[in-house]
This record gives structure tokens, C-alpha cells and sequence, in this order.
């Protein structure tokens, strides 16, 4: 899936001159942005952004999202995850 977003030049331009990678950026706080609405879980969260449990939670500390104990929804889906990671 693709986002656009549409920015004046001249902030892209400034933008772009302190974030350099200001697509990554843009993603990482939309997904943040879901998680904190409850639209994913921290599975699918990190699964997005290609981190592991622990990269996840830092990376909600640093958004400022108060993180919960898994759920066992969540948990089970890590489980499947895993799984399907160990299987050939």
C-alpha cells in the first residue's frame, strides 16, 4: 500500500533537510498512530516496521504510548508467527 502525502515545496524542502528519510518517518508514525486507536496490535505494529517485540516497545516509549501486557490474542499471534518462521 501506498500513502501520499502532498507538502509545499518549500517544507518538503526544510523537511526533508532535518529528517532525510522523512518517508520512513511519515510511516512509522502512522502505525503508531493506528496502534494508539487500537486499529492494530503490537504483533502486526512491529511486524509493519520490521521489528522485534523489544524494538516495538522502544519504539512506542519513544511515541510516548503507554505499553500493556500482551493480551493472549497477541501473544498467540506471536506464537503463529514464530511457527511459521521455524517451519520450512
Amino acid at each position: 500500500m501506498s500513502v501520499t502525502v502532498e507538502l509545499p515545496p518549500d517544507l518538503e524542502q526544510r523537511l526533508r533537510g532535518e529528517t532525510p528519510d522523512l518517508e520512513s518517518c511519515a510511516k512509522e508514525a502512522m502505525l503508531v498512530e493506528l496502534y494508539r486507536k487500537e486499529k492494530l496490535t503490537r504483533c502486526e505494529l512491529g511486524h509493519a516496521l520490521g521489528l522485534d517485540r523489544f524494538e516495538t516497545d522502544a519504539l512506542l516509549k519513544r511515541h510516548q504510548v503507554a505499553i500493556d501486557l500482551p493480551t493472549s490474542d497477541e501473544i498467540e499471534e506471536d506464537l503463529r508467527y514464530l511457527r511459521k518462521l521455524v517451519r520450512p
